[in-house]
Formats: structure tokens, sequence, C-alpha cells
């Protein structure tokens, strides 16, 4: 299964297979039908207390990553995502999330943890 990962303000593509919204907030100023998720998975999003500590501030991401892998570890979600995708047929997933940074989001770090599953 390949993984991508998508700012949920790009456009979505047939191309991009299972979209999965991976933020536990809403994007801002995005309509529902917009988005064009198969699902809007919460529980792969790193805790509230993780995010509200790490505030996308560049200088704590090494830290935040870190953090973000512990959680991912003690959760079985992101095993449960997996086998959901597969059960849908589709070979591509592609993870949606808001942050304007790449690097400064959990997005690289959960497709990282995922393609190591």
């Amino acid at each position: 299964m390949k993984i991508e990962i998508k700012r949920a303000y790009e456009t979505a593509s047939v191309t991009d297979g299972y979209r999965v919204l991976i933020d536990r907030l809403w994007p801002r100023g995005v309509k529902k039908e917009v988005l064009s998720l198969d699902e809007w998975c919460k529980d792969v999003a790193p805790s509230t207390e993780l995010r509200k500590w790490f505030n996308h501030e560049a200088d704590k991401a090494d830290e935040f990553h870190r953090r973000y892998r512990e959680e991912l570890a003690a959760n079985r979600e992101s095993e449960n995502l997996l086998e959901r995708v597969q059960a849908s047929g589709k070979s591509v997933l592609t993870l949606i999330y808001s942050a304007k940074t790449p690097e400064l989001s959990q997005a690289p770090v959960l497709k990282d943890y995922l393609e190591k599953l």
C-alpha cells in the first residue's frame, strides 16, 4: 500500500485513494463535502495535551515527534486504520492534515509509523 500526505486545503483527487483526516479538530473554513473523506480518524491524531503543548513551535518539533510516536505505539488505532484501508480495496492511503507546514504536523510521523507496520 502506498501512503501519501496531503494538506486539507489541496483539491481532492481520484488518485488519493482512501482519504483520512488525521487531525483532532476540523480544518478551518473547509466544508465537509469539499474535503471528500473516507473517514475522519481522530484517534490517530496527537492527544489534545500533546497538540496544545507543541503549538506548532519549530523548536519543539523533535520532541513532539518523539512523544507522538509513543502515543501511536500505545494505541492500536493505527493498525485498525490500515485494516480498514485494506478492506476498502484501495491501494493508496492519503493522510489529510491541516497544518501550514508538513514538517510541523503529525502527518510525516504517522506516515513513517504506518509504513513500518
